[in-house]
């Protein structure tokens, strides 16, 4: 086993779930037996909480974090960085002109992330004249455009989680595949791009391990961590 990893952390979709958004019974096995040596397994979604309910099983998580870095939790720690709601009123009625579908994810009364379906080039380029300093936009590779606020940033949570629990930076692994990914596998120890990942983020990373359809992430930290 590799002693110097403390800290586990991967993204969602396209990285730790299959193309069905499941996660296999192995997966899960190689997770738990991460667990049993002591370090912390951590996901990091740009899903709001009650999507992520409907495909992970929380039990084998120490710490979860949405909205890419929007809200960060764990057993006895809470992180936020939420949109201004006089910011989200100002935006959705911009786009709501503009006819673009639209929509928002809370918690509570506070806003974890405004998104835009189907964003074009266009449509990015409208959204970021309308931000403010206090919030910035990024894209997915299915076209979903997301506003958030400058902290909420996968790295930034990452970091607030690894600070609570002690643990250095490098001590940590992260996995992801998507471009909202590359902040928090330049800032891990480790970081690993799953095959079926963007070139960007292959390009920040220190490995590639196979697609998520392959079970990449477990794979990777039986021949590597267990």
């Amino acid at each position: 086993m590799n002693k110097n990893i403390k800290m586990i952390v991967t993204d969602l979709d396209g990285t730790l779930l299959k193309t069905d958004k499941s996660i296999s019974e192995n997966t899960k096995a190689v997770l738990n037996l991460c667990r049993e040596v002591g370090i912390k397994i951590v996901y990091a979604t740009g899903r709001g909480e009650g999507s992520t309910k409907q495909v992970v099983p929380e039990e084998i998580f120490d710490g979860i974090i949405l909205n890419n870095g929007a809200f960060v939790t764990a057993a006895d720690f809470i992180y936020s960085r939420f949109i201004p709601a006089d910011k989200i009123q100002s935006l959705l009625n911009e786009c709501t002109m503009r006819k673009l579908d639209t929509g928002v994810s809370l918690h509570g009364r506070e806003t974890g992330k405004f998104w835009i379906e189907n964003c074009t080039v266009e449509d990015s380029i409208f959204i970021k004249n309308l931000l403010t300093d206090e919030l910035y936009f990024t894209i997915a590779n299915d076209g979903l455009g997301m506003v958030m606020h400058k902290e909420a940033t996968k790295a930034k949570a990452v970091s607030a989680l690894a600070q609570h629990w002690d643990i250095f930076q490098a001590e940590i692994v992260a996995f992801g595949d998507d471009l909202n990914d590359m902040d928090m596998l330049s800032y891990a120890g480790v970081g690993v791009a799953m095959e079926n990942a963007f070139d960007e983020v292959k390009a920040v990373s220190d490995f590639v391990c196979l697609r998520n359809d392959e079970d990449g992430v477990a794979k990777w930290l039986e021949e590597n961590i267990l």
